[in-house]
C-alpha cells in the first residue's frame, strides 16, 4: 500500500491495466469490428455481391417458407433436422439446409446448404468457403486455439482488470473534463497522456457500459451457485426452465406426416402479426416426435434471446414459447446482453459502438506506448534497457503493428487462395496467425523506432491492397461499389484505403520525430506527477 489513497490507486491503475493490456487490445479489436461481422462475411463471398435486396422482405418470408417445406420433404425427407433461414437486411441471400448423418466422434451434424436468390428463388452458385465476420467475433471471447472454457475465463478475468482499470483511473484522474479538450504535440510521454486521457474521458461511457456487460454475458460461468443451489440438476435444469423447451411430443414414436405449414404461420400471424421471422428449425421431420421452431426477430426490443414459437410438427399443436412477459431480473439481463452485442443496433448506433471500439482501443494502445516511453525516458544516458521494458517494447509492436498486418493478410488470404483449396476457411485463419506470428518474432528481434516506421509503411501497403486485390480477383471495386450504391462493401474498401493512408502518416511522422530532449523529460515527469499526485 503506498502513502496514500491516489498514490495507491494510480499504482493499482498501473499495473492492473499493463499486465492484461496486450489481451484486452485483442479483445477490443476483434469486438469493434465484429459489429459489422455481417459485412465483413458479405465481402468475403463475392459470389452473392450482385444478389438485390427485396422490395418487401416481410412479406415474401410465408412463401418462401412453404417453398422451403417441399424442397426440403423432396430432398432430404429422412434427415434428422431441417432449416429455413430467411434473408435480413443485412444477409441477402435465403438457405435451405438439412442435416447430414453424423459420422464416428462427430459432435454435430454437418449441413448440407442450399443458398437461393430471394428475388427469383433460383440456386446461387456454391459460396467460397469462409468463416468471414464471424472468426473475429469468436476470437473476440474464444480466442481461437484454446479450449473455450479456458479461454471465456481468461476473457472475464481480462475485463475484470480492465473495469478496475477505468474505475481506478477515474478516481485519480482530478482534470477529468480539462484534460479531455488537451492534447499536445511532440511531447513525448505528454503527449501520450493526452492521447490517453483524450480516448478514455470521451468514450467513457461507452468503456464502462461494454466492460460490464461483457462480464454479464458470462455471469452465470462466473457465478452459477444460485442456480446450482436452486435446482435439482444445476445450471443444465435452470437453462431448461428459461428457454422454451418442447416436453409434449418427446415420447411420441413413430412416423408421422408433417402438418401443413400454413397452419403453423396462420397461427404465428394470429399471435404476432408483424412477426419478422428469422429462422425454421425442424426436429426429426416426419415423425410423431416432430417439432416446428420459428424464431422471430426482436426488432427494437432489448432482448438478447430469440422470441419463438415451437409447435408440434404432427398435429401443428403450439407446445412451447418465449415468455411475452419477462420478470424484472430477466429483463435486466437480456437488455445488459443485447447492450454488449449491439445486434439490435440500427446503422447509426453501430457507427457509434465502433467509433467507441475504436476509442477503447486507442486507449489502451496509448497506454501501453506511454509506459515504455516514460521508462526509456528515465533512463540514464548509456544504460542498457532492462528485461521488462525490452518485453513491454517487443509486445507493443506485436501487438498494435501486428493484429492490423495480420487481419489485412485474412482478406487478402480470402481472395488469393483457391476456391478448391481443403479447408480454405482454417488457412485463411492461418494467414492470420502466422503473419502475426512473423510480427512478434521481428519484435523479438528489434524494436526501435526504425522497425516502428517499417511495419507502419507494411501495414499501410497491405491496407491498400486489399481493395486492389480485391477489384484484381473479382468483378466489382470500390468505384462499382459507389455507382451501385453498394454501401457495405464500399465502405469496407473506403475503411481500408483510409487505414492505408493513415499507417502512411505514421510511417512519415516516426522518420521526421525528433529525439526527446531532457527539458522535455523533465516536465513530462513533473506533468505526471501534477496529474496523479
Amino acid at each position: 500500500m503506498k502513502d496514500s489513497f491516489f498514490r495507491s490507486m494510480t499504482w493499482l491503475h498501473t499495473w492492473v491495466g499493463l499486465l492484461v493490456c496486450w489481451l484486452l487490445y485483442l479483445i477490443f479489436f476483434s469486438g469493434t469490428l465484429s459489429f459489422f461481422r455481417d459485412e465483413m462475411s458479405l465481402w468475403n463471398q463475392p459470389e452473392i455481391h450482385n444478389i438485390q435486396a427485396q422490395s418487401d422482405r416481410i412479406s415474401a418470408q410465408k412463401q418462401q417458407i412453404i417453398t422451403g417445406f417441399d424442397y426440403l420433404n423432396a430432398q432430404a425427407s429422412n434427415a434428422p433436422n431441417w432449416r429455413i433461414t430467411l434473408p435480413e437486411q443485412r444477409v441477402p441471400y435465403l438457405t435451405y439446409g438439412f442435416a447430414k448423418p453424423k459420422e464416428p466422434g462427430q459432435r454435430r451434424s454437418k449441413f448440407e446448404d442450399t443458398q437461393l436468390d430471394p428475388n427469383t428463388m433460383q440456386p446461387l452458385a456454391s459460396f467460397r468457403e469462409t468463416k468471414g465476420g464471424n472468426f473475429f467475433y469468436r476470437l473476440h471471447f474464444d480466442l481461437h486455439y484454446i479450449d473455450v472454457i479456458t479461454a471465456r475465463w481468461i476473457v472475464c478475468f481480462a475485463s475484470l482488470f480492465m473495469l478496475i482499470a477505468i474505475v481506478s483511473g477515474v478516481v485519480i484522474h482530478k482534470r477529468i473534463f480539462k484534460d479531455m479538450f488537451t492534447f499536445r504535440r511532440n511531447k513525448g510521454s505528454r503527449t501520450w497522456l493526452d492521447a490517453h486521457n483524450i480516448s478514455s474521458v470521451l468514450a467513457l461511457p461507452f468503456h464502462l457500459m461494454i466492460t460490464y456487460t461483457g462480464l454479464i454475458t458470462l455471469i452465470f460461468m462466473l457465478f452459477p451457485y444460485p442456480a446450482e443451489t436452486s435446482y435439482d440438476k444445476g445450471m443444465r435444469d435452470f437453462f431448461n426452465d428459461v428457454t422454451p423447451r418442447n416436453n409434449v411430443t418427446d415420447k411420441a414414436q413413430g412416423a408421422a406426416p408433417m402438418v401443413k405449414v400454413n397452419s403453423i404461420l396462420d397461427q404465428l400471424y394470429t399471435k404476432w402479426p408483424n412477426a419478422d421471422i428469422r429462422r425454421v428449425q425442424v426436429s426429426n421431420p416426419n415423425m410423431a416426435a416432430s417439432t416446428i421452431t420459428v424464431l422471430v426477430s426482436p426488432q427494437k426490443a432489448f432482448r438478447d434471446q430469440t422470441p419463438r414459437l415451437i409447435f408440434s410438427g404432427a398435429t401443428g399443436e403450439l407446445v412451447a414459447q418465449t415468455d411475452e412477459e419477462l420478470s424484472a431480473g430477466k429483463a435486466l439481463y437480456e437488455s445488459l446482453n443485447s447492450m454488449h452485442t449491439g445486434r439490435l443496433a440500427e446503422p447509426l448506433l453501430r457507427w457509434l459502438y465502433f467509433l467507441g471500439g475504436i476509442a477503447g482501443f486507442v486507449m489502451i494502445a496509448s497506454g501501453c506506448i506511454m509506459w515504455a516511453k516514460r521508462l526509456r525516458e528515465r533512463m540514464k544516458k548509456n544504460a542498457h534497457p532492462s528485461f521488462g521494458l525490452k518485453l513491454v517494447e517487443g509486445l507493443n509492436l506485436t501487438t498494435l503493428m501486428g493484429l492490423p498486418l495480420a487481419t489485412c493478410a485474412f482478406f487478402i488470404a480470402n481472395r488469393v487462395l483457391s476456391l478448391q483449396v481443403a479447408g480454405r476457411a482454417d488457412k485463411e485463419v492461418l494467414a492470420f496467425f502466422l503473419t502475426w506470428l512473423v510480427v512478434a518474432i521481428v519484435a523479438l528481434i528489434k524494436r526501435d523506432r526504425v522497425q516502428w516506421r517499417v511495419m507502419a509503411a507494411i501495414n499501410g501497403l497491405a491496407c491498400l491492397a486489399v481493395p486492389v486485390i480485391n477489384a484484381l480477383t473479382t468483378n466489382g471495386n470500390i468505384v462499382s461499389y459507389l455507382i451501385n450504391k453498394q454501401w457495405a462493401l464500399f465502405t469496407f474498401d473506403a475503411l481500408f484505403i483510409l487505414s492505408g493512408i493513415l499507417f502512411f502518416i505514421q510511417t512519415e511522422k516516426l522518420r521526421t520525430a525528433k529525439p526527446t530532449t531532457k527539458a522535455i523529460k523533465k516536465n513530462t515527469s513533473s506533468d505526471l506527477k501534477g496529474q496523479k499526485a
